[in-house]
């Protein structure tokens, strides 16, 4: 118990600002997740849930705080709380640090799902082709595609391709896993096969941090829940808390909305 304790988070958020103008999407938000857990984000359309996920992988740039993904600083944390970002070419290996799955796949569509998840091993980690198709192999595996190696994304359903989107993610051995609602975009009976593939990740202890509007699957997925709203944590707890004793009525009435 001690040893964990003394383990820093995989991930740590200290006071994040971020405006676009006077448009302040994100107050005041600190939380941290620690190595093989999953928190899950949710609230409503505009509470600063995906903001928040840029933020982390340096998709945007917030104005205040402090950002650590396995104890680096992912940007210069400045005396007085502000927050500039590195330069480029190294905020590139810090990103490599961290996966994102999105909403949209963003597949390649002249690649097929064996290259699709080879191209950043080869290009961002330099590694040997022979050594990412093998890579790129075990992660389509993973994601039960091995099937599909040579399928072209045109020729794969939604949620295949969002499947192949992961295992394009994970084939860059992140310490951090994104995703930002990854069955938005897919049609309902869809849905199911990618919330699996995510479970299956969760239990082989990969650290994650979940945006998603399906609350069955955040309830049995995720180690801490995240109430956002207005760009604040609201409540936050276990799932089992949180679902059963939501202590602010705006939580309440959320859940009453969407369970």
């Amino acid at each position: 118990m001690d040893d964990k304790n003394s383990t820093p988070p995989m991930l740590r958020i200290e006071q994040l600002r971020k405006s676009y103008g006077k448009d302040v999407v994100i107050k005041d938000i600190s939380l941290q997740v620690e190595n093989g857990q999953v928190a899950v984000l949710i609230g409503a359309s505009g509470s600063g849930k995906t903001t928040l996920l840029r933020c982390i992988n340096s998709l945007e740039v917030p104005q205040q705080g402090r950002i650590f993904v396995d104890d680096e600083a992912m940007g210069n944390h400045q005396d007085d709380g502000s927050f500039k970002p590195y330069a480029d070419s190294v905020l590139a290996s810090k990103r490599a640090k961290v996966g994102m799955v999105f909403q949209r796949f963003n597949l390649f569509p002249h690649l097929t799902a064996l290259e699709n998840v080879m191209l950043g091993p080869v290009s961002v980690l330099k590694i040997d082709k022979n050594r990412a198709r093998e890579l790129a192999v075990s992660c389509l595996e993973k994601v039960s595609l091995a099937h599909k190696l040579d399928a072209y994304p045109s020729r794969l359903s939604g949620g295949q391709q969002q499947r192949v989107a992961i295992a394009r993610a994970i084939a860059m051995e992140p310490k951090l896993m994104l995703f930002d609602e990854p069955t938005s975009a897919l049609d309902p009976e869809l849905v199911g096969e990618v919330l699996e593939t995510v479970q299956r990740l969760a239990n082989d202890g990969m650290t994650m941090v979940i945006v998603t509007h399906e609350m069955t699957f955040a309830r049995e997925v995720a180690d801490q829940i995240y109430f956002l709203e207005g760009g604040l944590i609201l409540e936050h707890g276990s799932p089992e808390a949180f679902f059963s004793d939501p202590k602010h009525e705006r939580t309440r009435n959320f859940l009453k909305r969407v369970m």
